[in-house]
């Protein structure tokens, strides 16, 4: 197994890193909120390092996971960052959640020093990095794959290789406006039905028996909407996020994506209005403000 730093221990991160912790393995963390890493590296036995260069330190693989890209691209530099350290040999796995513009330029920059990158954003939320089942959408060199698959079979059920560096951002990016899309447009037929008298359990039952059925109807809308949970798993800040770098990817490709589009700019006001720490399935309280009905009928929907 080859010796990796794992940086980035936030809600996906941490369940990922645990599966590197395994007895015999040879694992150093890093984290931008210093005591997470200690608590980690007290529970697991991992090596707690003070920076990104002293976690990089004689590693074969790195593995990143933050909010953004440009967190990323913040530790590669000066005498804390990671080519401080990091050998010719060495790859940097980036499994944030990230744009194909920055990934590539970081690529280039470590590809100068012998270092190889993939973006490998990850799908399966919390419960999919628990289990060590998540879909894991790699860019980059083919062998390089081959050579990291050791460190994300811990993690990952479903390996793809996707393309060259950014193609991996890319369709993370486009699955999760998808997950947008369903979420507004559920909640927009749901918030409609109510105000016709249909009830959203009796509609949903019929949708996900039919064609207008997708995972937010078959388990985010029962689960968390109708019930009135909202359990905060997956923040909205990250979805807009995501649904944004899907927007740019379809400009950049000059295609007509109004849908893409207008998602966006939804998300974009959710964020806004419902703020940083809401869970992304609370937008679908934003279409109930201005539809004028709670979906499940519960109380009032100012």
């Amino acid at each position: 197994m080859p010796r990796v730093a794992f940086l980035g221990l936030g809600a996906i991160g941490l369940p990922m890193a645990r599966h590197l912790a395994r007895p015999g393995h040879d694992l150093a963390v890093w984290n931008r909120t210093a005591s997470k890493a200690e608590a980690f590296a007290a529970d697991t036995g991992a090596r707690l390092a003070a920076t990104p260069a002293e976690a990089a330190r004689d590693r074969d693989v790195v593995v990143t996971c933050l909010p953004v890209s440009r967190d990323v691209e913040s530790l590669l530099g000066g005498a804390d960052g990671l080519l401080a350290t990091l050998q010719p040999g060495a790859v940097l796995v980036d499994c944030t959640s990230g744009d194909p513009a920055t990934s590539r330029r970081m690529a280039a920059a470590l590809a100068a020093r012998g270092i190889g990158f993939l973006d490998a954003p990850v799908s399966g939320g919390v419960s999919g990095a628990e289990q060590g089942a998540l879909t894991v959408m790699v860019g980059g060199d083919a062998s390089t794959l081959e050579r990291v698959r050791p460190v994300l079979e811990c993690f990952g059920k479903k390996i793809v290789h996707c393309g060259e560096v950014g193609a991996g951002d890319a369709l993370k990016a486009v699955n999760n406006a998808l997950l947008a899309m369903h979420i507004w447009g559920t909640a927009e037929g749901l918030v409609a039905l109510e105000k016709a008298g249909v009830k959203a359990e009796v509609a949903l039952d019929v949708i996900n028996t039919s064609s207008g059925r997708s995972n937010a109807s078959m388990n985010l809308f029962p689960d968390r909407v109708v019930t009135r949970a909202f359990p905060r798993t997956f923040r909205l800040a990250l979805l807009d996020k995501d649904v944004g770098i899907a927007a740019d990817l379809a400009r950049e490709q000059k295609i007509t994506a109004p849908l893409l589009q207008i998602t966006a700019e939804l998300f974009r006001m959710a964020h806004t209005e419902l703020g940083q720490d809401a869970d992304h399935v609370e937008a679908a309280q934003v279409v109930e403000r201005l539809g004028g009905a709670i979906i499940g009928g519960r109380g009032g929907a100012g």
